[in-house]
């Protein structure tokens, strides 16, 4: 018997694991996969691992910019990827080492949810069963896969990759087809763009990156267009079959033949065939619907990370995992998804939290808008040369707090984190006026702004 246990050992499930441990609750862990979930294994980590070489081979390429001459930078992309495996297998190592230490029991297998009984929760894997008095769902989610013409021979043919399988790419292609412009769909853009490939990012909607505050992702598409990103909004892909890609926009049917066609419209919580059904588990649209505190419609049966489909983020995994344990302990806690950051890894990067200028309209909302370019910050004029980013912040204007903030350029990933707490703690212009920021650095802009 235990006192929890945690289907799946992703970011959501393994933190929390860890917490639980640590408070003496007799904890156990079912992972199918590796411990890491999507975030340490195909997604968050081994990106930022090809990222950051794509982002180093792109300054060696404009040293002259900054008084660097050396010969002509080269890519070793096997190098790349394995340097990138290496780093993964590092910290899903650290991972188990620190579940072990916190005392949690880890199973390698597929879970299913077999019933409630008077005992508990009980669940089936590998023929055996285990039961426990709690249950914490984390099991992630998995790339949606739309109903396109060839999309699934493509798949097993090799031609159309998933976030996974774009990862371990044994050579850079010559042109690779992007279906989707959101976050993955745009970091690999940018790390394809950067080593040579030849790229063509197609999305349904008018614009990319998906929520993201609309002159921000106008800036962003700007810079990689110039840098001979295509981008193909407002078509709908037909058929990705025979190394080609078909798109319709305006009427007109075009092919874009390809070495590969990367697809990420997005993802699906994990619960089909996990047995929500078994103990009555609410769903919408797939996901597991919970509350701010993590609790689902069956007492004792908690969710956490995508598998909710609130905010498919690791970081959001995280706290959502910790307020599950909390509330499971008697500690109240709840989820502020309001103050949650983003943050897309591209070069330059983008980060936000809060409100948008769209979802301020939206709602109605009463506030100041105000664009800044970091070139008032001295760092960020000396690290880059032809550098445009800008800080956008939204201000309630009767109360004078910040409600949203959003960024384009160096460090961003970096600073969002303080606009996050501004946001969480409602903090007002002159509360931010009366704090001392670090000179020189990009982060300073936000206290200038306050004085604009």
């Amino acid at each position: 018997m235990y006192d929890l246990i945690i289907l799946g050992g992703g970011p959501a499930g393994y933190n929390a694991a860890e917490r639980a441990g640590h408070a003496g609750l007799k904890t156990l862990v079912i992972e199918e996969r590796a411990l890491g979930g999507v975030c340490l294994n195909e997604g968050c980590i081994p990106t930022k691992t090809l990222l950051y070489s794509a982002k180093i081979y792109d300054y060696a390429k404009h040293g002259k910019d900054y008084g660097v001459t050396f010969g002509s930078a080269e890519i070793d992309h096997a190098f790349v990827v394995n340097r990138k495996n290496g780093v993964v297998k590092q910290l899903v190592s650290g991972v188990g080492a620190k579940l072990k230490k916190s005392g949690v029991e880890v199973v390698k297998a597929t879970a299913v949810i077999k019933e409630r009984n008077a005992e508990g929760f009980v669940v089936t894997a590998d023929d055996k069963e285990y039961v426990g008095k709690q249950l914490l769902i984390a099991t992630g989610s998995s790339p949606a896969l739309p109903p396109i013409d060839g999309l699934a021979d493509s798949l097993k043919e090799g031609f159309a990759l998933t976030n996974r399988e774009v990862l371990d790419l044994n050579a850079i292609p010559k042109t690779i087809v992007v279906v989707g412009g959101g976050v993955i769909g745009l970091e690999m853009a940018s790390y394809f763009n950067s080593v040579g490939s030849k790229v063509y990012v197609v999305e349904m909607l008018d614009h990319i990156a998906g929520p993201v505050d609309r002159e921000i992702s106008k800036l962003l598409q700007k810079d990689y267009a110039s840098r001979g990103v295509e981008f193909i909004l407002g078509a709908r892909v037909t058929s990705i079959k025979n190394k080609t890609v078909t798109y319709e926009k305006d009427g007109k049917t075009v092919e874009i033949p390809a070495d590969y066609a990367l697809v990420s419209i997005g993802r699906r919580a994990r619960t089909a065939g996990i047995g929500c059904e078994n103990i009555g588990l609410k769903l919408e649209r797939g996901a597991i619907v919970t509350n701010e505190q993590g609790k689902t419609n069956v007492p004792g049966v908690w969710a956490a990370g995508d598998v909710n489909g609130k905010s498919m983020l690791a970081h959001t995994a995280y706290r959502e995992g910790e307020v599950c344990i909390n509330n499971i302990l008697g500690k109240k806690d709840r989820v502020n998804y309001a103050s949650i950051p983003s943050v897309i890894y591209t070069n330059p990067e983008v980060a936000s939290v809060g409100e948008t200028t769209e979802t301020a309209k939206e709602k109605g909302l009463d506030v100041d808008i105000q664009s800044v370019t970091l070139k008032y910050s001295g760092r960020y004029i000396a690290e880059n040369e032809h550098g445009y980013g800008i800080l956008k912040v939204i201000t309630d204007k009767k109360h004078k707090n910040i409600v949203g903030l959003h960024m384009i350029g160096s460090y961003a990933s970096e600073i969002i984190y303080g606009a996050a707490m501004m946001v969480e703690t409602e903090m007002r212009v002159e509360d931010i006026q009366k704090l001392v920021f670090p000179h020189p650095t990009v982060c300073e802009v936000i206290r200038e702004s306050m004085f604009m």
